[in-house]
């Protein structure tokens, strides 16, 4: 596949399920190439890259673990073998605990395991595509995109480790933020609250009552992945040019100190 494109290049990690799907197609339907990671879910990325190529863009699949660094090497030198550069990254990719257990209870494996995917990985591939950034001195503006959760700051006694990984990563957007400025990389955290995805399936039931009952969000309805794909174009257009470091919540007010 010839490396030149008429279009900006967006890398999404997790791009086959919820959220990182949304956010792939949102981004070709902009006219986005897009180079779609995911870690196992292969006919769940074919379908996204089925749908994104009916929107007139290229695609690129690649399989990567973003916890292991040998893959998130190959997973940027893919991405600048095929297409050349990278105008966006959504750093996306992220798993939940694998057990809900108390804060008192859970064990160092499941911590480790949560940290190595959910702030290692995106910390140390900004840190591979930034470089490559610098390098290729592109024309435009690059950005970079976090998505968090408003677990950075809301906390949740049985999965402290997710809780502790998103915090990391808001602080993660700010480090960045700080250090690539001058070169006119912008980097943005997106914080979606209570989105529907396979994620938040096993808790239905409890958010429902949460929601649309007791009115824990102002907005009362279950967030989309859609509601978060449209955050991440606003950035793609390059429409907050003078933020950076910032958090662009999609919660549904959950943010609101309310009396």
């Amino acid at each position: 596949m010839s490396s030149e494109s008429h279009h900006p290049i967006a890398l999404i990690t997790g791009a086959s399920r919820g959220i990182g799907r949304g956010i792939t197609l949102a981004l070709a339907k902009e006219k986005f190439d897009v180079v779609i990671n995911y870690h196992s879910n292969l006919p769940a990325a074919q379908e996204v890259e089925q749908h994104c190529r009916a929107f007139g863009v290229r695609t690129h699949l690649v399989q990567a673990d973003i916890a292991s660094g040998e893959d998130r090497r190959r997973l940027v030198e893919e991405t600048y073998k095929v297409f050349g550069r990278v105008d966006l990254l959504v750093n996306n990719a992220g798993i939940a605990p694998s057990i809900r257990a108390d804060l008192l209870e859970a064990s160092e494996e499941s911590f480790d395991r949560l940290i190595n995917t959910n702030l290692k990985g995106p910390y140390f591939l900004t840190q591979l595509v930034a470089r490559r950034m610098l390098e290729m001195h592109p024309i435009g503006s690059p950005r970079i995109v976090n998505i968090t959760s408003i677990s950075a700051y809301a906390a949740s006694i049985n999965r402290g480790d997710y809780c502790v990984a998103k915090a990391g990563l808001a602080m993660m957007t700010q480090l960045f933020a700080a250090r690539l400025a001058e070169h006119g990389i912008n980097v943005y955290e997106i914080r979606p609250g209570i989105i529907e995805t396979d994620m938040t399936g096993p808790v239905k039931a409890k958010y429902d009552k949460l929601i649309l009952q007791e009115g824990i969000t102002p907005i009362r309805r279950w967030g989309r992945p859609d509601d978060v794909a449209r955050a991440v174009v606003a950035v793609a257009r390059d429409l907050l040019p003078f933020s950076t470091g910032e958090v662009i919540n999609v919660d549904g007010g959950f943010h609101l100190r309310r009396l």
